[in-house]
């Protein structure tokens, strides 16, 4: 199905004062017939009288092929269904007053931009378990920018670890045909597009950065991780749900990961985990730090001659400092008042 942008149909203002001017003239003839029957029954003044009731019963279906048009919407056409092709400017138009417009997302509320109701007093029917709202609204379709907000999913990585991650997708519809007639409801198609990319990504990846992981492909191991590689994961997500939504013609500007964490089941231990990472990073560098003050200090007492010591004292030296430096609590100091030896 390819699109047919109609031209040269606004003309919305001039029917509907032509529409405006035959009501009064129709009146004016309704009265005068009306007037002269009065007097004299004469075929001609019936005839116009007749005329003049059918032309009022009948002269607003013309009104109904009256379409407006704000910025950025668009209105795809059908008569009798075939499709006749779309207003896509903004404007006052004139169309085939037996044409309908096409919408069938027009009902659908997704968590996202966009999905409001015009009508303002009509209450949403909520549908459960599926986080969609239906209303009542028009079948214009929004050409607009939008960003949808797909629920949080929980989905396994590489490793298998259970995490929960949530994505925002920035799309717009740049093919009203293919939108309306190619899929059954596009609003709903690119949901479930958005949630079966989203799972078929996030399992190529692990949460962090963990080794003998190939995430490219290459039969390499690299440092690709969900946490640490977010705008590669993002682009990543993006180029798969634009494969996979290009017949519905809709294009997907971004996508961004706006939630990411473990899932409940595991993150206390995950927690855990990272505590003890941590935790060894940090007597890693504690250590690496004593090392090198017991060095300073041995150094510092053979060069200035304070005291010699013999091979066990100096270990015991050693082993008193990296205590007193790699200890967790501040060491209680004993005066030796006796002979060193």
């Amino acid at each position: 199905m390819e699109e047919k942008v109609l031209k040269g149909k606004k003309n919305g203002m001039k029917v509907l004062l032509a529409v405006l001017l035959v009501y009064v003239l129709d009146i004016a003839l309704f009265a005068v017939s009306v007037g002269q029957l009065e007097h004299s029954v004469h075929p001609w003044w019936v005839a116009a009288l007749v005329a003049s009731i059918l032309i009022f019963l009948t002269a607003w279906i013309f009104l109904c092929g009256l379409k407006v048009l704000r910025p950025q919407e668009a209105l795809v056409l059908t008569l009798f269904g075939k499709y006749v092709g779309t207003l896509k400017e903004n404007g006052f138009y004139f169309v085939n007053p037996f044409c309908t417009g096409v919408n069938p997302a027009a009902k659908t509320r997704l968590n996202q931009s966009g999905d409001v109701s015009e009508t303002g007093n009509l209450a949403a029917l909520a549908v459960q378990g599926t986080g969609v709202n239906v209303t009542a609204c028009s079948n214009k379709l929004s050409l607009k920018i939008m960003t949808l907000n797909n629920s949080r999913q929980k989905i396994n990585d590489c490793l298998g670890n259970p995490i929960e991650i949530g994505i925002a997708v920035t799309w717009r519809i740049v093919d009203t045909a293919k939108a309306v007639f190619n899929v059954e409801n596009y609003k709903e198609f690119l949901s479930l597009q958005c949630d079966s990319a989203l799972r078929n990504v996030v399992r190529i990846y692990p949460y962090d950065v963990s080794p003998n992981v190939d995430t490219t492909g290459d039969g390499v191991a690299d440092e690709g991780s969900l946490r640490g590689s977010s705008e590669v994961v993002a682009a990543r997500i993006r180029d798969e749900i634009q494969a996979r939504v290009q017949e519905a013609g809709i294009e997907i500007i971004e996508a961004r990961i706006t939630y990411l964490a473990y899932a409940s089941e595991i993150a206390a231990v995950m927690l855990q985990r990272q505590q003890a990472s941590a935790i060894i990073d940090a007597r890693k560098m504690i250590v690496d730090g004593a090392v090198g003050m017991v060095e300073m200090a041995l150094e510092r007492l053979n060069e200035k001659n304070v005291v010699e010591l013999d091979e066990e004292r100096k270990a015991a030296m050693v082993s008193n400092l990296l205590v007193v430096l790699c200890g967790n609590r501040d060491a209680q100091p004993i005066v030796n008042s006796g002979s060193l030896y």
